[in-house]
């Protein structure tokens, strides 16, 4: 994305599937359901989804893709037109009575499923962990990887590794210093492909970084999410009064 990465991450799997995460890796059967929690404006909720009647239920009951409604080259445009604020970076807060915060989330190292191996980054998605991101280490070579098994079970360690040069985020979408000018070096930040001629040097986009107390920076979070799951619009006069308390908000 424009603002940084993201990354699906085991926190996903647990919440939305309740699929287990502890173990030995092992192959289930195919999963087929489609999936969208992180942002509300390119998805819709459920027709038959009932919070009162499905609570502890897997999250991905929660959404239906708007397949019908747009496609590939519509979203493309939207994403790149997302700002920190329109992301949701940890969606499962009230879901932890079902399915609580594991620290393996926060491994970094191999993941295998059958005969395929693939890395998994968290060092990469830190914020959708509640800590402040910072330039993650160099990708892993899961091709060199030899001990995978070992890796996994003593996750313990690759965790301390993952978290020490950080800390908790005071807002949801905290980087540290040069990390976006890092990012827009090494990545391509934008979904809709440049013109082969542009340069390559992107400017980075300046954001709102949103409230500087972390109480008020929950009560934006919260305002903003429910304005942007009901699309309201500055103009409307319904939601003049949550519009004037997220302005307050960003004041302090």
């Amino acid at each position: 994305m424009s603002f940084g990465e993201m990354s699906i991450t085991l926190d996903d799997v647990s919440c939305l599937f309740h699929f287990p995460i502890r173990g030995v890796f092992w192959s289930p059967q195919d999963v087929t359901e489609e999936i969208h929690e992180y942002f509300p404006i390119v998805g819709k909720r459920g027709e038959n989804w009932k919070p009162a009647d499905n609570y502890g239920l897997p999250r991905a009951m929660r959404w239906s893709y708007r397949q019908e409604v747009l496609k590939v080259d519509d979203l493309r445009p939207i994403l790149d037109e997302l700002t920190p604020s329109d992301v949701i970076w940890r969606p499962f807060e009230d879901h932890r009575a079902w399915s609580q915060f594991d620290e393996l989330y926060l491994y970094r190292g191999c993941l295998k499923w059958g005969d395929t191996v693939v890395p998994y980054l968290s060092d990469k998605c830190l914020r959708q962990f509640g800590y402040k991101q910072y330039v993650p280490s160099p990708p892993l070579d899961c091709m060199m990887a030899t001990d995978i098994d070992v890796d996994w079970i003593g996750h313990h360690q690759s965790v301390i590794a993952v978290i020490r040069p950080t800390t908790l985020a005071t807002t949801p979408s905290d980087v540290e210093d040069g990390y976006l000018e890092w990012y827009y070096c090494v990545s391509h930040p934008q979904l809709v492909p440049p013109h082969r001629d542009d340069p390559r040097e992107v400017p980075v986009p300046v954001y709102d970084s949103g409230p500087s107390d972390p109480d008020w920076a929950r009560v934006s979070t919260l305002i903003h999410r429910y304005l942007r799951q009901v699309n309201a619009e500055e103009e409307d006069p319904q939601f003049a009064d949550l519009l004037e308390a997220l302005h307050i908000s960003h004041s302090h």
